[in-house]
C-alpha cells in the first residue's frame, strides 16, 4: 500500500482535503489489493476542528506524532491561508516527513505552507490563480505558473485551487496505475479525467483600474467602449493625452502588458462574456469583440485559454 499523509488545520478547505482522498478511495476498488493507498490526516491536534465550511475533521495523528515513512505527503489548502503567519508545527513537521516521501506537494493554497517550509525554492509551481501573483511576490526564488492546473517538478506536486486537488490526484493515479484505472476512477466520480486549459478559463485577465480619472483608467474605458476599433498604441496614446512611447513606457509600468496585450485580453474577457451570456454566433461574437474574424478569435482562444470558443462555451454557458 502507498502511504499518503494529508496535512489539515483549523479552516482548512474541505474539498481540498476530500477531493484527493475520494479520488484515493475509489482507485482502490481498481487495483489489487496491498497496491492502493492509505490515507492518514494531520493535524494540531486529535481533537475535532471545523473547515472552513463548518464540517468536522479528525486528524488521526498531531503534528508531533507523525513520523517519517509517508509515500506521499499533501498540505491542504485553506481561505486563510495566504494571509496567516505560518504554523510553525506545521512546519516542523513539514520538515520532519518531507524528506523521507518519494512525492510531496500542496493542494491550492497549501502551496504557502511549503513556501514558508522553504520547499518551492528554484522549484515550478502553481496555486489558485487568486492567490498566485501573492505567492510569487512572497516567495521570489519559486518559479509561480499562473495557469496550470496541476504541476509536477521533480517529487514536487502542487496543485490550482480546490477541485483542482482531484485533477492532481487522477494524475497521480494515472502515474502509479495507468490510464485506464485513472479513467474508472474519473467516472466513477463524474468528473474529466483530464479537464481542458487552464486556470485562466476561470479567472478575467484585466480589472478596472483603482484610480478613477487616471489616464489609464482613460485608456480602459476607451478600449471596453470601442473593441471594434483598431486601437494602436497612437491611438490609445492621444486618448491619455501622451507621446506613444511615453505611454507605452508608462501602460507597461502600470498594467504589467503592453497595449497590444492589453487590448487583446480585453477582448478576451468581452467574448467570454458574450459566450456564456448570449445566443450569438460565433462570428457575431469575433466581430463584437474585435477579432475580425472566427479564426483569429479562436487561435487567440487557444494562445490564452487552452480551449476553443465552442469548447469554453459549453464549459461556461449560463442558462
Amino acid at each position: 500500500m502507498r502511504s499518503v499523509a494529508m496535512i489539515i488545520f483549523p479552516g482548512v478547505q474541505a474539498l481540498d482535503v476530500s477531493g484527493p482522498l475520494d479520488v484515493f478511495a475509489e482507485a482502490n476498488a481498481f487495483i489489487a489489493d496491498g497496491d492502493g493507498y492509505s490515507v492518514a490526516l494531520i493535524g494540531p491536534e486529535r481533537q475535532p476542528f471545523r473547515a472552513s465550511n463548518g464540517m468536522l475533521l479528525v486528524p488521526d495523528v498531531t503534528y508531533e506524532e507523525a513520523e517519517p515513512g509517508f509515500d506521499m505527503v499533501l498540505v491542504a489548502g485553506g481561505p486563510g491561508l495566504p494571509e496567516a503567519a505560518p504554523d510553525p508545527r506545521l512546519i516542523a513537521c513539514l520538515h520532519s516527513i518531507v524528506g523521507a516521501a518519494a512525492r510531496y506537494g500542496s493542494v491550492c493554497t497549501g502551496a504557502f505552507a511549503l513556501g514558508h517550509a522553504g520547499l518551492l525554492d528554484g522549484r515550478l509551481v502553481t496555486t489558485h490563480w487568486q492567490n498566485a501573483p501573492v505567492l510569487a511576490r512572497m516567495f521570489p526564488q519559486a518559479n509561480v505558473d499562473f495557469d496550470r492546473i496541476y504541476i509536477r517538478d521533480g517529487a514536487l506536486l502542487t496543485s490550482a485551487g480546490v477541485t483542482a486537488g482531484i485533477d492532481l490526484a487522477l494524475a497521480i493515479i494515472n502515474e502509479d496505475h495507468g490510464a485506464a484505472v485513472a479513467l474508472a476512477v474519473a467516472k466513477r466520480l463524474v468528473v474529466v479525467a483530464q479537464r481542458q486549459g487552464g486556470q485562466s478559463q476561470f479567472s478575467p485577465y484585466i480589472a478596472a483600474p483603482a484610480e478613477e480619472g487616471s489616464p489609464i483608467a482613460k485608456v480602459y474605458l476607451h478600449v471596453m467602449a470601442h473593441l471594434r476599433d483598431r486601437l494602436s498604441v497612437a491611438d490609445l496614446a492621444e486618448r491619455a493625452g501622451m507621446s506613444p512611447r511615453s505611454f507605452a513606457r508608462a501602460f507597461v509600468q502600470q498594467v504589467q502588458a503592453t497595449p497590444a496585450e492589453f487590448v487583446e485580453q480585453a477582448r478576451v474577457d468581452a467574448a467570454r462574456n458574450l459566450l456564456e451570456g448570449s445566443d450569438l454566433a460565433l462570428k457575431a461574437v469575433a466581430f463584437e469583440c474585435g477579432f475580425g474574424n472566427v479564426q483569429r478569435m479562436r487561435l487567440v482562444f487557444a494562445k490564452r485559454l487552452g480551449v476553443t470558443p465552442n469548447q469554453y462555451r459549453a464549459s461556461f454557458r449560463r442558462s
